[in-house]
């Protein structure tokens, strides 16, 4: 049966940071997106590329 390895402890510090940074970002883009994203749109639709995507 093997031993399951554990980490050091920084490893796991670094590992939880990256995490939460790219939670913080994910969200601040989300609610960006949700502020903004009526405006975004219709600039897309003028510019004749809101549908490529």
């Amino acid at each position: 049966m093997k031993q399951p390895v554990s980490m050091p402890v920084a490893t796991t510090a670094k590992i939880l940071a990256g995490a939460a940074v790219l939670a913080a970002a994910t969200g601040l883009a989300f609610a960006s997106w949700i502020d903004h994203g009526a405006a975004i749109f219709m600039t897309m639709v003028e510019a004749g590329i809101s549908w490529c995507f």
